[in-house]
């Protein structure tokens, strides 16, 4: 029988809240990351383009068990629109392909945003990681297929002209739900005002539950990355020993704790012995005059640690997911 592999890695968990910086793309982040860290595993909690910079929340370990319900919050970004061109990808990236010599007023783009707040139709950028007939929108994009994209609903929350700048291009900043592309956004407007439009610039600030005093920067990381400890030269047995392992306590500091991403679901505490239970798979019955009774979505903690992610049926704590670190 086949032996499985020693995991390579440390066994850290919990979430780094990367300053994704333009021009590195979101699998290169999370390896630079999963690299730095030395950890067995990681994971992103929802794609950032390249020409993109901004939050890009990274789960390391038992946190990459938490990923779908980051993607799930709502999301804030800062974005530059450039009127009179459209382009393939609705960013700097693809090349023109319409021009238009309109140019939108302060008032014309003031008074086409409420038509984008509230829930709105939205397809899709032709380069999108969106799937047809199984493969990946981008991918038929490169090969020069056009292909016809659904669209579906998303959530805009808030959406506010910042600035018009010197060049002319104007700066949004919206808040919207999971799925929204924003480039559809600046190519939808450039289209409703007669001048076409394209993403310039984009970061992204948010992604609930984080926000921006969560960042953490590449420098900041490669700064606290610890080398390895010299070995000992005092005599030849010391020269062929194994050098001491490095020390990440520094970097872990940038860590944040698993269950923070957690933080808007009903909370409980359990006791050691449920706690025991709990880790077994068990359910176990929640006591206490505040106990709740009912509850879809629970998270289970135990001496201030997300032990379990379940539900609450009849005053039974239901694990449908255990944390072990």
């Amino acid at each position: 029988m086949a032996r499985r592999g020693k995991k390579k890695g440390r066994p850290v968990s919990g979430w780094v809240i990367f300053d994704k910086p333009k021009g590195m793309g979101s699998t290169e982040a999370v390896s630079k990351i999963k690299w730095l860290f030395n950890a067995e595993k990681a994971g992103h909690a929802g794609t950032l383009d390249p020409l993109a910079s901004g939050m890009l929340p990274i789960a390391l370990g038992e946190a990459t068990k938490t990923v779908p319900y980051v993607m799930d919050g709502s999301k804030i970004y800062s974005f530059t629109v450039t009127w009179g061109e459209e382009r393939s990808t609705d960013d700097l990236e693809g090349p023109v392909t319409k021009t238009s010599d309109k140019r939108p007023t302060e008032d014309d783009i003031l008074s086409l945003l409420p038509n984008y707040i509230g829930t709105i139709q939205q397809t899709p950028p032709q380069f999108s990681a969106i799937k047809i007939d199984g493969e990946r929108a981008y991918d038929l994009a490169r090969s020069g297929e056009t292909v016809a994209i659904p669209s579906r609903e998303v959530e805009i929350y808030q959406l506010e002209l910042v600035e018009i700048n010197d060049a002319g291009q104007a700066v949004f900043e919206v808040e919207c739900g999971k799925g929204t592309y924003v480039r559809s956004l600046a190519r939808d407007m450039g289209r409703d005002l007669g001048c076409l439009g394209h993403i310039a610039e984009l970061r992204r600030l948010e992604v609930a539950p984080f926000n921006e005093d969560d960042f953490v920067t590449l420098a900041e990381l490669e700064a606290a990355w610890p080398p390895l400890p010299p070995k000992s030269d005092d005599d030849e047995e010391a020269e062929a020993a194994p050098a001491a392992p490095r020390d990440f306590s520094a970097l872990d500091e940038f860590i944040i704790d698993t269950g923070a991403a957690l933080e808007d679901l009903v909370q409980v505490a359990l006791s050691d012995d449920q706690a025991h239970r709990v880790r077994m798979g068990n359910p176990v019955i929640l006591r206490g005059r505040d106990a709740p009774l009912e509850a879809d979505e629970v998270c289970a903690n135990h001496k201030n640690r997300l032990l379990a992610i379940g539900f609450i049926e009849q005053g039974m704590f239901k694990p449908k997911r255990v944390f072990t670190y």
